[in-house]
């Protein structure tokens, strides 16, 4: 019998999977604030209102990523489009602007969604490959927006949509606060619901997931359509923010999300993983990189102490962690 027609399993079968590796996400919140009382140490300017609110700007870019990300890894899939449906989010918020900021906003929000559910789709209905899908779809949607846009930038000034992207409560930006209510939404759902507790066991063991009556497709396709989702409420957020975009724009992003995932603790054959985690490693990249401008250190040092750090990551995703998957 087909795992998506058999009854729905019970949630207690799955108390011997964690739902978080809170030993990871500890261990990278512990590097965040070593990080940030270094760099107020030896870099001039780095407790400046200006500078604080950048990093939480760059934290608010890569966080929507990171939160979009981290159900669709602990599932055990990956979704390497997250950087070209931002950017198409990004464009299509700012050129469906004349028709109001209600229809420009919904319909990047709404392409986002179908782009998720399309790629579950794919991966669940059709059987390919998630990082084979999104590889096609990440091409896929980019060449769509070029298509549409054309090789250029596109702006709007429109007064309500630049106020929502540039307004601050205090120093901290609001589209820092949109991610942190969001973050808290998703880590509630992750936690606390049949979905999350399904979604972590069939990372853990989508055999033992599928025999115990789980419908794994439904999660699967619902755990897209919300990163889908997510990363064009990045790309609406960086639109609203900086008010003129490119169809490049969000190239390569997605490469940094999925970092910060995996020095988050989320482990990329899934089962195991948590969104505070993935904020805290945001946050020590952010300001791991605002350090090393500060200090004049050349760029291309960045790229590589971060390649360094993703390797050590990987290196201790390979580490077993003893835990019983699919077991009585």
């Amino acid at each position: 019998m087909s795992a998506d027609v058999k009854p729905a399993a019970d949630a207690s079968r799955f108390r011997f999977l964690p739902h978080m590796d809170s030993a990871s996400g500890h261990l990278i919140w512990a590097i965040t604030v070593a990080l940030f009382f270094l760099f107020v140490a030896i870099a001039p300017g780095f407790l400046n209102f200006l500078n604080i609110n950048s990093i939480l700007s760059e934290i608010a870019l890569f966080g929507f990523l990171a939160v979009a990300l981290t159900p669709v890894i602990v599932s055990g899939n990956i979704d390497i489009s997250v950087g070209s449906v931002l950017g198409m989010a990004a464009c299509l918020s700012i050129v469906l602007m004349p028709y109001g900021i209600g229809v420009a906003i919904s319909a990047a929000l709404g392409a986002g969604l179908l782009a998720g559910f399309m790629n579950g789709v794919l991966v669940e209905k059709v059987g390919i490959d998630s990082f084979i899908v999104t590889l096609a779809t990440m091409i896929g949607i980019r060449g769509v927006t070029f298509y549409y846009i054309g090789d250029r930038s596109v702006m709007t000034l429109d007064p309500v949509f630049l106020a929502i992207g540039n307004s601050n409560v205090g120093f901290v930006p609001v589209r820092t606060i949109v991610l942190a209510i969001i973050a808290v939404l998703v880590a509630w759902v992750m936690h606390s619901t049949s979905h999350g507790r399904y979604t972590f066991a069939i990372g853990g063991n989508r055999a033992a997931a599928v025999d115990a009556g789980v419908r794994v497709s439904r999660h699967v396709i619902a755990n897209m359509m919300i990163c889908g989702l997510l990363a064009a409420v990045g790309g609406v957020a960086m639109a609203a923010q900086l008010g003129s975009v490119t169809p490049a724009f969000g190239a390569q992003y997605e490469l940094w999300g999925i970092t910060a995932v995996v020095l988050g603790g989320t482990r990329l054959r899934g089962g195991t993983g948590s969104i505070l985690g993935s904020l805290g490693a945001v946050a020590t990249l952010a300001i791991l990189h605002n350090g090393m401008v500060l200090l004049q250190v050349q760029s291309f040092y960045v790229p590589i102490v971060i390649g360094f750090a993703l390797i050590l990551a990987l290196v201790l995703d390979r580490q077993p962690t003893g835990i019983v998957k699919g077991g009585e």
